[in-house]
């Protein structure tokens, strides 16, 4: 059980005196996390050609929907299992239900078949997600994980910017089928991969299932996270709908946190999560990616429609944004290898994020197109300080037999800031736009749902005028988005484990 003074274990290494080689441990750890990630974006580029073949444009959303509530709800399910039965041998199963789906989404003939099929490939992907995340706390020692999470991080920036461009290309020259088939070669190396993981001998948890907490669990994720989608549409009338959703989920989650306080085996580790440096650190990762995603989301429709740039101009500028963060976490990681601090790095980090948005959001039209690859670069050099170090932070308070446990609670946090975060910005920017100019809160609406030659009707004159609104409204949600950054910050200052 966790040490309730909320001090770090110090746990020995699983692997032997000696660190296990690079090469051995990180591709077995790498490569299925590359592959959930990779999953979460590639799927983008190819949503028209899907959307077409099967006739219903209307519901192509829910593609990308199912498969993150699934996976969501798969990351403390894998947690649980990991600790219970070895993550090594469960990471086979992971990855067996991941290809068969990948196989039957290849095969879909209809919206509905392939949103089914997505599920089980977001329950196999969830899995993927918290397995690897968790090994790293397995077969590292505790002062290296920071250097290997910051690898990871630095795998996942690069599987979200290439998904995108390999599901163009596949969708382009070998048909939508191939951005899923395509896993299947690359699954088979990972479970040869994971092979090569040495086998530990930790004591394991006893396992006890917990459906209560899972029904309620997945109650409140689905709810929720529909909820938040329904309120990306940024549509008035989607938002009754949105609002009955969040009070059911709502209502999910009081019985849920009730239902676990009282079972004996819970899906979700209450007394864990109580920990002062665990829930500041899970609720670090939320805010970290509710600033994140919703930057991600909405600079290429501000670069576009603001700032008249072209989409492979967008793409880019986008680019210092992923560089950065790859190289922020891979020196981040580096860092608290050798010094063992910890929280002082996102503390940083933060604060100049946080600095960084205000900036953006009342200079922005000030910046030439230098000047805003400058500031995405420091954007992404600092928001690369976070999420090796939350995930080395609870890997370390929680302790070896509650690894899985960790990795989830990390996991899961972040999936819904994500949700939370594109859901909110969005808001304020339809708010502002609707209170402003209802013109422009349509034609904002036409590019988030990537409708082409939006606003093309109009005059050059309200054209110009429409842009300037949208602009106002952006300085509004890049405010939004350094609030999200701002309270990151205060988590980090307050979190007790301050060095490892």
């Amino acid at each position: 059980m966790p040490n309730e003074s909320d001090q770090p274990e110090r746990p020995a290494v699983t692997a032997g005196a000696k660190t296990p080689a690079f090469l051995t441990i990180f591709p077995s750890i790498m490569l299925p996390m590359f592959l959930a990630i990779v999953d979460q974006t590639i799927v983008s580029t190819a949503l028209p050609a899907i959307a077409a073949a099967t006739g219903e444009v209307e519901r192509a959303s829910w593609i990308v929907v199912s498969y993150l509530i699934a996976t969501t709800i798969a990351a403390p399910i894998y947690g649980r299992l990991g600790d219970s039965f070895g993550r090594r041998k469960v990471m086979f199963y992971a990855l067996s239900i991941f290809m068969v789906a990948s196989v039957l989404c290849a095969m879909a003939p209809t919206i509905e078949w392939l949103s089914l099929a997505r599920i089980l490939q977001g329950l196999g992907g969830g899995g993927l997600m918290t397995l690897s995340q968790a090994l790293v706390g397995e077969t590292i020692p505790p002062r290296e994980r920071a250097r290997y999470q910051g690898y990871l991080a630095t795998v996942a920036v690069s599987a979200n910017t290439f998904g995108p461009i390999a599901g163009g290309f596949l969708t382009e020259h070998f048909g939508w089928q191939s951005i899923f088939l395509v896993n299947l070669p690359i699954g088979m190396v990972a479970m040869y991969l994971t092979t090569k993981l040495p086998d530990s001998k930790l004591e394991r948890l006893p396992w006890r299932a917990d459906p209560g907490g899972l029904i309620y669990f997945t109650t409140f994720v689905a709810t929720t996270l529909f909820a938040l989608e329904q309120v990306q549409h940024v549509e008035l009338a989607s938002l009754p709908v949105g609002g009955a959703l969040l009070i059911i989920g709502i209502i999910a989650l009081v019985l849920l946190v009730r239902h676990e306080n009282r079972t004996p085996a819970p899906l979700l580790p209450l007394k864990l999560l109580r920990m002062p440096s665990i829930w500041r650190s899970d609720a670090l990762a939320a805010c970290h990616g509710a600033a994140l995603v919703a930057l991600v989301t909405f600079l290429p429709v501000y670069l576009q429609v603001v700032r008249g740039f072209t989409p492979s101009e967008t793409g880019l500028l986008l680019v210092p944004l992923t560089v950065g963060i790859g190289v922020g976490s891979l020196v981040t990681g580096r860092l608290v290898s050798t010094t063992g601090l910890t929280t002082l790095f996102p503390m940083v980090g933060l604060a100049i994020c946080t600095a960084n948005f205000v900036v953006l959001a009342v200079l922005a039209s000030q910046l030439g197109t230098i000047g805003l690859g400058v500031l995405l670069l420091i954007l992404g050099l600092f928001m690369g300080t976070v999420m090796g170090v939350v995930q080395v932070s609870v890997q370390i308070v929680a302790g070896q037999q509650r690894l899985g446990e960790a990795a989830a609670s990390v996991q899961f946090s972040r999936s819904i800031g994500a949700a939370f975060g594109t859901a909110m910005v969005a808001t304020v920017l339809f708010g502002t736009l609707a209170l402003r100019n209802p013109d422009a809160a349509a034609v904002f609406a036409a590019m988030v749902e990537h409708t082409k030659d939006a606003g093309s009707t109009l005059s050059a004159a309200q054209r110009s005028i429409i842009a300037g609104d949208i602009a106002s409204a952006f300085q509004a949600a890049f405010l939004v988005i350094a609030a999200f950054t701002g309270i990151g910050f205060f988590l980090a200052l307050t979190n007790p484990l301050k060095r490892i």
